[in-house]
């Protein structure tokens, strides 16, 4: 496992370890707990997709375009030839992963299934977050929700793309960690 994948499965615990305490708190605190806990969930999505994309990164016969996307790099016209610069290029986290089970996987995403719906909520949620005009609207079962969300996508691209499930899928939004 790469160290990009332990990071990946830390970052998902911590998430579901601040759900745990948010539980157990109230008032600003709670408030705190459950936004970090939404933001290194997510945080924890992109670095599993980060690590997929990383394990297609080397394939031969991948176009500029499809480099592009797998290492978030951006395509400059340099010298009258296209090449990838080292600035970031931010590609949509749908959009990614989208790509990533079109590309490398014969079985598309169901996106009719509650998970996908639940995705795009968690979605909009962090986005209320991160980029706000009012104060979002969260509570204990949102971000749980949310959390489940983001590991049942994962698994789903898992299975399209590896034919097997993600390996933290049965665990659910329980933890062991402690902070």
């Amino acid at each position: 496992m790469a160290a990009i994948d332990d990071f990946a499965a830390l970052l998902f615990d911590e998430a579901k370890a601040f759900l745990e305490k948010a539980k157990h708190s109230s008032g600003d605190a709670k408030t705190a707990y459950l936004h970090a806990s939404l933001l290194v969930g997510f945080c924890s999505l992109e670095a599993h997709i980060n690590a997929i994309a990383d394990d297609f990164l080397t394939r031969p016969n991948l176009g500029l375009l499809d480099l592009s996307i797998l290492s978030e790099k951006e395509i400059i016209l340099e010298d009258g030839r296209y090449q990838l610069a080292d600035r970031l290029k931010m590609f949509r986290i749908e959009d990614r992963i989208d790509y990533l089970v079109n590309t490398f996987s014969t079985k598309p995403l169901d996106k009719t299934g509650s998970y996908w719906g639940d995705f795009k909520t968690a979605l909009r949620l962090r986005n209320e977050l991160t980029h706000p005009k009012t104060p979002p609207s969260i509570s204990d079962a949102s971000i749980e929700r949310a959390l489940q969300a983001i590991i049942a996508v994962l698994n789903a691209m898992y299975r399209s793309i590896y034919q097997r499930g993600h390996p933290s899928y049965g665990l659910g939004t329980d933890t062991t960690m402690s902070i």
